[in-house]
């Protein structure tokens, strides 16, 4: 199935773009916080702007790139560095992209070609979350339906990719971060609707979290992820949730606390600062500001330039927006908004 041939309902649209979503890379996990169970919250929707601009607290946003979707370029997932460099996965592209602020992509690596894709739900192989580390090194999520190729691969920088760990070939590997403090790495599988954790320099694979929160209803379930305030919290597409599951003092997964409702086809996230107040990327041409009480309110839209937003990405006062027109098949785009305070 090819980025032309996707289904023309917006139901089977969205059912195929929503599956295309990740996690990026996130701050050190800090000091594990066992919190208090939480329960669904009822879920508040704002109006939209009359005109579709930029709603507080972000503001100015503007398209600093647009990616050829001739050449599969769909941004999927996102992570930046400290000097503002962005770096992007073209997720049927198969591609790790560099993108200096002001500049054009720049193609760091290639992932391997299966020899014949059989990636769940979606037919040809995939590219997901990417994380970076303190070294430069970064962290992918592959899946290609085959045992040989699937799982999280490594690339160092001037080095060539190389996979780390490998995942089940039945799943959907998707959203990634990586825990500096510990050398860990998380991952969503949107099909078997788990979160994995993987030694940073490989080694064996463990289920860390399960549970109904984070399984598929009707098509994919775990999606985004991060690491925030002591916990992995994650996305779940068919539910429309938000979930945060804290992290024990013995490093296992306490009890998954949903923390915001009502969001069909959400996709990845990032948090605003140190409080739990996060962005949250939608295929459905949004990007909504999700507050600790579980209320949130459209801050950007089509009107802004959204072509089926994958992820988020803040640095400092500037927040990163891929999207990678997997519903409206036009202009795949990297959007940059200022963050008010």
């Amino acid at each position: 199935m090819s980025h032309t041939s996707l289904p023309r309902s917006r139901a089977a649209a969205v059912a195929v773009a929503s599956l295309l979503v990740l996690g990026g890379a996130a701050p050190a996990l800090a000091a594990a916080d066992g919190g208090a169970p939480h329960t669904a919250v009822p879920h508040h929707r704002a109006p939209l702007p009359a005109d579709g601009a930029a709603t507080e607290p972000l503001s100015g946003p503007h398209i600093t790139n647009h990616f050829k979707l001739a050449a599969s370029q769909q941004p999927e997932n996102i992570t930046v560095d400290r000097t503002g460099t962005a770096y992007l996965t073209f997720s049927f592209a198969r591609q790790i992209v560099r993108v200096a602020p002001g500049g054009r992509p720049h193609v760091l690596a290639t992932l391997p070609a299966p020899a014949k894709a059989a990636t769940p739900n979606l037919g040809k192989a995939f590219v997901g979350g990417i994380a970076r580390g303190d070294d430069g090194t970064l962290y992918v999520a592959y899946a290609t339906g085959t045992a040989d190729l699937t799982g999280i691969w490594a690339v160092r920088p001037g080095g060539r990719p190389h996979r780390i760990a490998a995942l089940p070939a039945d799943g959907l590997p998707n959203g990634l971060a990586l825990d500096r403090r510990t050398g860990k790495l998380y991952v969503t599988d949107s099909v078997h609707g788990v979160v994995y954790r993987v030694p940073e320099h490989g080694g064996e694979t463990t289920v860390w979290a399960k549970g109904t929160e984070l399984e598929p209803s009707t098509f994919a379930g775990a999606n985004g992820l991060k690491l925030h305030n002591g916990a992995v919290w994650a996305t779940n597409l068919d539910k429309g949730t938000v979930l945060r599951i804290p992290v024990t003092a013995r490093g296992t997964a306490g009890r998954i606390q949903v923390r915001a409702t009502g969001m069909p086809s959400i996709d990845d996230f990032s948090f605003t600062g140190h409080g739990d107040t996060l962005l949250a990327a939608r295929d459905d041409n949004e990007v909504d500001l999700v507050r600790p009480d579980g209320t949130h309110t459209a801050v950007l839209t089509a009107a802004d330039g959204l072509q089926t937003p994958t992820s988020i990405a803040v640095h400092g006062s500037k927040v990163y927006v891929p999207s990678a027109a997997y519903l409206t098949n036009k202009d795949p785009n990297l959007l940059v908004a200022h963050l008010g305070r």
